[in-house]
């Protein structure tokens, strides 16, 4: 019989279960005292990057973990190549958030051919190639699709003009997050005929890029006056473009985000910014909690599927000081 098992911790995390997945064909993981875990981190230049490679060094004396981390910095070849030294170095387990989703495949076939147990974390690969309960244990994040569409639900309820010109700044190409937040946000959007999306370009989730890229777009289309970013940190570049340009977010443009950082937070509680859609990277706890069920036997869903906040004028005060 199939087991749903929640601890505490990956209660107080908030997980939804989605389903279950035979680990029959997988790497089995040995109970034991201690572990050596690898975390392959894509990059670390946004706080949501270090908060969440943070989290899993906070996690490592309590859950047991003699913790290889690294950092790719922003390339997926590197990535590649991280998980190759951890592989030979020895890990037990591997975490792994795939800068993209084609070529991060190398990593975890890599790893499943080594023997290691393998979890994507907040983003995952090609799943018509490597599939959870195969190639890998288990994806371990949100649902990019539903934060994307719960922006643009924000949006359509709280627009106040009659016609909305959007411009759309997207994530790492490739990526899943940007894949399913585009997609997620474009199908909502197209429902509403007052609304049209003028422009989409990458900003690659960065701040500077963002603000680049916005400075461009505006130049181009200077009737916009929805800014939809994949996440915080483009959207606070978005905002400091606008301002340089004279505009004025939060009254004669609204700004919709995703991952709920303190900075964006500020920027609600400030009025430049009307929602941003949680995207938490405190994954140190959830990797610890379906790690050790894993090596205990039990059946791991393909899906840990993490549910995410909302943060609006309502509410940003009250979650700023939780924030990262």
């Amino acid at each position: 019989m199939k087991r749903r098992i929640l601890l505490s911790s990956a209660a107080a995390f908030g997980i939804a279960l989605a389903g279950m997945a035979s680990a029959s064909d997988l790497p089995p993981l040995e109970q034991k005292d201690s572990y050596t875990v690898g975390f392959a981190q894509m990059e670390s230049n946004n706080p949501w990057r270090i908060a969440e490679t943070k989290s899993f060094h906070d996690t490592a004396e309590s859950c047991g973990w003699n913790l290889i981390a690294t950092d790719a910095a922003g390339s997926a070849a590197k990535q590649v190549a991280d998980v190759d030294s951890m592989i030979a170095q020895g890990i037990d387990v591997l975490f792994l958030p795939p800068r993209e989703e084609k070529p991060l495949l190398p990593a975890v076939m890599k790893a499943r051919a080594a023997g290691i147990p393998t979890f994507l974390v907040d983003r995952s690969v090609d799943e018509s190639v490597a599939k959870p309960g195969e190639h890998f244990v288990s994806f371990l994040g949100s649902d990019f699709i539903d934060q994307g569409e719960r922006a643009a639900d924000w949006l359509a309820a709280n627009f106040k003009g009659e016609k909305g010109v959007i411009v759309e700044l997207e994530g790492t190409t490739g990526s899943s997050p940007a894949n399913d937040r585009k997609k997620g946000f474009d199908d909502r959007i197209a429902q509403d005929d007052r609304f049209e999306i003028v422009a989409s370009q990458t900003g690659d989730f960065a701040r500077d890029l963002g603000r680049q890229v916005m400075e461009t777009l505006l130049q181009a289309h200077p009737d916009v006056n929805v800014v939809y970013a994949h996440n915080d940190e483009m959207a606070i570049g978005a905002i400091q473009a606008l301002e340089l340009a004279g505009r004025k977010p939060g009254e004669d443009i609204l700004v919709v985000s995703i991952d709920g950082t303190r900075d964006a937070l500020q920027a609600i509680i400030d009025g430049k910014m009307g929602v941003t859609v949680e995207s938490s990277p405190f994954f140190g706890p959830l990797a610890c909690e379906v790690m050790k069920r894993y090596a205990a036997g039990e059946e791991i869903e393909p899906w840990v599927q993490v549910k995410d906040r909302i943060f609006t004028a309502d509410n940003a005060a009250d979650h700023i000081d939780e924030a990262y």
